[in-house]
């Protein structure tokens, strides 16, 4: 049976129904929310995600207290006002000047009756595209079609691995894969990051070709061909969520 190796967003872990008496809802900054509580045999710490219905979804650690994890949520009242922000934006689309993650840089988006401009690049605008965020979308993603296979090649041929193939996909749930086949899938969302931890993603995923795991053998091997692993996964646990 073909199987992959894949960074999976933090938030991104399966999970069971705390089996006990719990807060329905909680109140932040006098917004009260709806609040499901979970836990995971394997997770490590406390992860707090806003659901697509907006409410919160707390995943609680096997052995950890829920009473913890309700106060945890209840000092993240500042990332929950900016995702809040982040969903509404989404929902109502973009506007000229609106900020965007680009190549790890908020950006503001330019345009005028013809272009949209992001940073360096500027594009004649496309009559597919219904909404500023949608014409900008389908820039990112041709973009990162034609750069990040063409760099996933070169850093593998730096370290001395032979891919079989490259490709860009809308992941949700993770920055890349790497399958048995020596096939290497990654999100398209790689171009918002700073390219050093596009990098690290890319390189991630290369090592998965010498240690199919994420044994101690495996995170050897990331940091031999990256040395400031560390630094990129701090900032991907920081902004995240931002790029999604």
């Amino acid at each position: 049976m073909a199987f992959g190796f894949q960074i999976r967003l933090p938030w991104d872990v399966p999970s069971a129904p705390v089996r006990s008496t719990t807060p329905s809802s909680i109140e932040i900054d006098g917004h009260t929310w709806p609040l499901k509580i979970v836990r995971h045999q394997r997770a490590r710490r406390y992860v707090l995600r806003m659901t697509d219905a907006g409410g919160l979804r707390l995943t609680v650690p096997r052995r950890a207290s829920v009473a913890a994890g309700v106060a945890f949520v209840r000092s993240q009242g500042p990332w929950i006002a900016r995702e809040r922000v982040r969903r509404h934006t989404r929902v109502e689309g973009w506007q000229p000047g609106a900020p965007v993650w680009f190549r790890g840089e908020q950006t503001p988006v330019l345009c005028d009756d013809t272009h949209v401009q992001l940073g360096e690049c500027r594009w004649l605008k496309s009559s597919d595209a219904r909404t500023l965020r949608e014409e900008v979308e389908m820039f990112l993603r041709a973009l990162a079609a034609r750069e990040l296979p063409e760099r996933c090649l070169a850093l593998a041929a730096t370290c001395g691995e032979s891919v079989a193939r490259v490709s860009i996909r809308n992941q949700r749930s993770r920055w890349g894969s790497c399958s048995t086949r020596r096939t290497i899938a990654l999100n398209w969302r790689l171009v918002l990051m700073p390219p050093s931890v596009a990098d690290y993603v890319i390189l991630h995923e290369l090592m998965h070709l010498r240690q199919p795991n994420h044994s101690r053998a495996f995170w050897r091997e990331v940091a031999s061909v990256c040395p400031e692993w560390r630094e990129a996964e701090r900032w991907l646990t920081l902004h995240g969520r931002d790029l999604l």
